[in-house]
């Protein structure tokens, strides 16, 4: 959106604090829901935390695999908790197209360091094994972290040890897995159907 139209918003003193000054002067180009429209990226992280979900969204980073810019992206778009990185710091950031900015992120070198942090949240691991349960008849906890893996090699087996619950995405065609950003959309999605809609299965 261009520049605000007409007089600014507020008083002589100037905007109100949630609003972005030169945001209002320049136009507002980001990639933003029309509500957070100029304002600041402070205000919208902090109006975001006044209603975040229970969810965390964890993604193990070996690679640096392009696919963990995704799944940040689906965890903005759904306004998960926070987002985890495990194994190497630096990740991909390209396919978030800057919806980490308003995320909380956390790193853990292993995922023993994830276990510690989650305490007595229950980790989900989301990965076709033979020995999964299908996502689309479990019982999702409100307050979990959703562990994904990289495309190709998957969750490592320290991941799938530490898992409460192996939970695999029902496939039909003759594919072996689908893309991880994908998966994650599907399973956070699942989330919401149930802890947001109160779709019961």
């Amino acid at each position: 959106m261009g520049p605000w139209p007409g007089p600014w918003p507020g008083d002589e003193t100037g905007p109100p604090n949630h609003l972005d000054a030169e945001l209002l002067a320049h136009g507002d180009r980001r990639n933003v829901v029309d509500h957070y429209r100029y304002w600041t990226r402070e205000a919208i992280v902090e109006d975001l935390d006044s209603h975040r979900h229970e969810v965390h969204v964890a993604v193990e980073n070996w690679g640096h695999d392009f696919n963990i810019g995704s799944v940040i992206r689906t965890a903005n778009a759904f306004n998960v908790a926070a987002f985890h990185i495990v194994g190497r710091r630096r990740w991909n950031r390209r396919g978030a197209m800057v919806t980490d900015r308003y995320q909380h992120e956390h790193h853990h070198a292993d995922i023993a360091e994830l276990v510690a942090w989650a305490d007595d949240i229950p980790l989900i691991a989301l990965e076709n094994t033979a020995h999964a349960a299908p996502l689309e008849t479990a019982s999702l906890p409100r307050r979990c972290v959703m562990l994904f893996g990289q495309e190709g090699p998957g969750l490592s087996e320290e991941a799938l040890a530490a898992a409460q619950q192996t939970l695999a995405i029902s496939q039909f065609g003759s594919t072996r897995s689908i893309n991880a950003g994908a998966a994650a959309a599907i399973a956070m999605h699942a989330w919401v159907r149930q802890h947001v809609f109160g779709q019961t299965l």
